[in-house]
């Protein structure tokens, strides 16, 4: 569904991406990893049309997303931010019917509001957390409601910035266990950027190793533990020693 190829991008003397190549398969999930400050979610902001990259090409269904109607072409995807990033002065259920309250997928209130109580029983949460504000529910339950949000309008693509940063491990768990059940239920294609090596084997069908604004290794995720790469090696057991320089 996706295909880049050779793309780059550079702030100033910064060279994040170097040349990525990478294929993502429809219906399949990718999970990007690397370390902070690789280019993980430049890559994203690239694939979204967010940053314009300076060279390469970028196709989706084999049109160059540079060149598609914005609207449009953004309306075929969902995203589920780190840390939520919800609207503190809206409702539960205005959060959720975001997009279908505006634009080009604009709904009825009343019909909006119903499929947005659905969308939170997806993800375990009851019609009474509704009428709530975020400031009113826990970390976890904010997570829910980005990523009913994020399914809202039945999107093809879905993107995760690291859906399970600041929950504790049984919280991350859930999640995790979500994501992969809506992402086989849609038949969407996901894209997910994590540090997280529990949310890895939890969500992904392939992964790819970002390093250095580059595509170090990708492969099904059955294979992440046994590829020689010592950079993959090194990132997923967490070591202090490798070709990853730590910073000191």
């Amino acid at each position: 569904m996706i295909e880049l190829s050779g793309v780059t991008k550079s702030f100033g003397s910064n060279q994040v991406l170097r040349g990525i190549d990478l294929r993502i398969e429809s219906n399949s999930s990718m999970v990007i990893i690397g370390g902070s400050g690789t280019g993980k979610s430049v890559l994203l902001k690239c694939i979204l049309g967010l940053v314009a990259p300076d060279g390469g090409r970028i196709l989706l269904n084999g049109e160059d997303v540079t060149r598609a109607e914005r609207d449009a072409f953004l309306a075929r995807f969902g995203m589920l931010f780190q840390g939520a990033a919800l609207f503190d002065s809206l409702h539960v259920w205005e959060n959720v019917a975001f997009r279908l309250l505006r634009g080009a997928q604009k709904r009825p209130k009343a019909e909006a509001r119903e499929i947005a109580i659905e969308k939170l029983r997806r993800v375990g949460l009851g019609p009474q957390v509704a009428d709530l504000y975020p400031a009113e529910l826990s970390g976890g339950m904010q997570k829910r409601v980005g990523l009913a949000r994020a399914i809202a309008a039945e999107p093809e693509i879905i993107f995760f910035d690291e859906p399970t940063t600041g929950l504790d491990p049984i919280m991350a768990g859930v999640i995790n266990d979500l994501i992969r059940e809506i992402v086989t239920e849609m038949g969407a294609t996901a894209i997910t950027i994590t540090h997280d090596m529990t949310s890895v084997r939890a969500i992904a069908d392939n992964v790819a190793m970002l390093h250095r604004g580059k595509i170090r290794w990708t492969g099904p995720v059955s294979e992440l533990d046994t590829t020689p790469d010592p950079y993959v090696q090194q990132f997923i057991h967490g070591r202090a020693e490798g070709p990853i320089e730590a910073l000191r």
